[in-house]
């Protein structure tokens, strides 16, 4: 396969052509990227300054908080720009960063919410030995496989789409580039290009759920000798991570393990896993989560004071 291009950018179909459409979305994005960095920004401050840090639920809850802001970043203002003008128009370059930074973020994130699953798996399952499996040091190692995973399998992608051949047409059906909607205007035969996308993206997707749903059920077997108390509180931990699990992954499968073609519902679909998951992620950690709510209180209310005190004096 040649790589060879004869276009410079490309033209996005974005969400619709509707102006009034257009101008909703442009205010509702808006808020809701206003929401993401808020939420995200505050779980990330209230867990980094208080002693919540030092447990590894929090841990990967604070890197999960900024691979949502990176991952979001990625598109979202993009879209809120491109909600304004007519014609949205994004250049070669800028659309291959864009696929790799979305797949190096996206994979990161799944990979961390794996090693929370992992984390509620020892902490209910092998409550006597969970500070010596949850050490610090293999939080670190952990969030390091997860970036390295997240960088080979992005690297994989760009490699795959920087080598097809673009000649025209240049517009894709979507409010940002995307691996099936590239793959639809590139000017060769891509079968090949998309069974290996799905390989490793819906894969990817599709085991990392498994064996989500797989540390669930043992959980679940493993409550079933404790007290209604402890299960009520084992549960209400694990609930808020079932819940970002669902919304993350159910429209990323649909995204990626099927055959490799274009649906219109992938826009919708898209949005879930791409904006919609990172804006409730903050709420659901927070309003099911005594510990969480209690820091956000303390440290917010901590900075509020000093910052009185500044002034008084």
């Amino acid at each position: 396969m040649e790589c060879k291009r004869n276009i410079s950018e490309f033209l996005l179909i974005g969400l619709s052509s509707k102006q009034n459409i257009e101008v909703f979305c442009f205010l509702f994005f808006s808020f809701c990227y206003l929401a993401i960095l808020s939420g995200n920004l505050m779980i990330l401050i209230s867990v980094r300054c208080s002693s919540l840090f030092n447990e590894p639920m929090y841990y990967f809850l604070s890197h999960l908080s900024s691979m949502d802001i990176c991952y979001t970043s990625c598109v979202t203002p993009k879209l809120i720009g491109d909600l304004l003008v007519r014609r949205k128009y994004i250049s070669y370059t800028n659309c291959m960063l864009q696929v790799f930074a979305m797949h190096f973020f996206g994979i990161i994130e799944v990979l961390i919410l794996a090693a929370m699953a992992f984390d509620r798996c020892v902490a209910i399952c092998k409550p006597l030995h969970y500070m010596l499996i949850m050490s610090r040091g293999k939080c670190h190692v952990l969030i390091l496989v997860s970036w390295v995973g997240g960088a080979a399998h992005s690297f994989s992608q760009f490699c795959l789409l920087i080598c097809l051949p673009f000649c025209g047409p240049n517009e894709i059906d979507h409010y940002y580039c995307d691996i099936f909607p590239l793959l639809k205007v590139a000017c060769t035969d891509t079968t090949i290009a998309g069974i290996l996308v799905v390989a490793n993206s819906g894969l990817i997707a599709l085991v990392t759920f498994v064996l989500l749903f797989g540390s669930y059920v043992i959980i679940l077997f493993t409550l079933r000798n404790y007290t209604a108390e402890q299960r009520h509180k084992a549960l209400s931990t694990c609930g808020s991570h079932i819940t970002v699990v669902i919304l993350f992954f159910g429209p990323s499968i649909f995204a990626y393990l099927r055959p490799p073609t274009t649906f219109p519902e992938d826009k919708i679909f898209a949005l879930f896993y791409t904006i919609i998951a990172p804006m409730f992620n903050p709420l659901i950690y927070t309003l099911r989560n005594t510990e969480m709510k209690k820091s956000i209180k303390k440290v917010w209310c901590q900075k509020r004071f000093f910052r009185r005190e500044t002034v008084n004096f």
